[in-house]
């Protein structure tokens, strides 16, 4: 199972700390020091709303450059994608699709509609720069504004691209999917994508995140995000609290005999690490209760 570090991305556009290039860089580093491969490591979000990820080309300028890790950006609309490209350090592009228009009129100023338009543009224009595309459906298992997102819609708006993904992430934004909900939604998805890598995004706000994390993996998915510390949520979300933490969900996996390549300790130095830099207590356990075996 793939781990995918956002802490860099999803994890600190939610905290109050504008944190420097300086400390984002080391803490990259330090995820890619306990064993992460995959980062998404910034944002191509307008400055504005998104304070904390402004310095997003800056970061990739400074991050370090291995060949056994993938860097992923996170674009929103054609401008993002422009920069993506512009920046020379991303591998891989990650697209938002809001699965509900008033959700995606507040996170990106377009109905769902005409951002499933824009993915086709984006994805071709990704692809013919040789990145690999991931397509995300935010808010796929619940909205905070319209309320339930029927699995039936998300694999409608998955089979209505034109441009096929590299990888479809079903994202749970505001933390509201049960495993059942996983099951239901992966199947769907499975029918109108059958040869698309699935990825899976869960955040814990309802104390979910990991049982629904064990479904996906049950379900065929083949990578989980997660950031460390479980630091994060979603600026135009109400409530939405942090990913599933990388060290508890490494310490999930590995007793569970899944082989993940990030090691449970070391993550969790790092999430303790960029707590203390923003000021907070993690909300991760595996810091505070520590590994087992110690």
């Amino acid at each position: 199972m793939e781990i995918v570090e956002v802490g860099p991305r999803d994890g600190l556009q939610n905290e109050q700390t504008l944190l420097s290039t300086e400390v984002k860089v080391e803490y990259i580093t330090r995820a890619l020091a306990a064993g992460v491969r995959r980062v998404e490591a910034v944002a191509f979000a307008h400055p504005a709303r998104v304070p904390q990820l402004a310095d997003a080309e800056a970061v990739l300028d400074a991050i370090p450059r291995r060949a056994d890790v993938s860097y992923i950006g996170l674009v929103l609309n054609r401008r993002g994608l422009d920069r993506a490209l512009a920046s020379a350090g991303v591998d891989e592009v990650n697209y938002v699709l809001v699965a509900t228009d008033e959700f995606s009129q507040r996170n990106q100023g377009m109905t769902t509609s005409r951002s499933l338009a824009q993915w086709d543009e984006v994805a071709a224009g990704a692809r013919a720069a040789g990145l690999r595309t991931t397509l995300t459906v935010a808010a796929a298992f619940g909205c905070p504004f319209t309320g339930e997102v029927p699995a039936d819609h998300v694999a409608g708006l998955i089979a209505a691209a034109q441009v096929a993904p590299d990888e479809i992430c079903l994202a749970d934004t505001i933390g509201v999917g049960v495993p059942r909900q996983v099951a239901a939604l992966v199947t769907a998805v499975r029918e109108a994508a059958p040869d698309v890598a699935l990825r899976a995004h869960f955040h814990n706000t309802r104390n979910t995140g990991y049982a629904n994390a064990l479904a996906a993996l049950e379900q065929g998915a083949l990578a989980l995000d997660s950031s460390s510390g479980g630091i994060g949520g979603c600026p135009f979300a109400p409530a939405a609290t942090g990913n599933i933490a990388t060290e508890d969900l490494a310490y999930l996996l590995e007793r569970s005999g899944i082989e993940s390549g990030v090691r449970p300790g070391d993550a969790a130095a790092t999430g303790t690490w960029i707590a203390e830099r923003l000021g907070i207590t993690a909300p991760a356990m595996l810091g505070r209760a520590g590994n087992f075996p110690a």
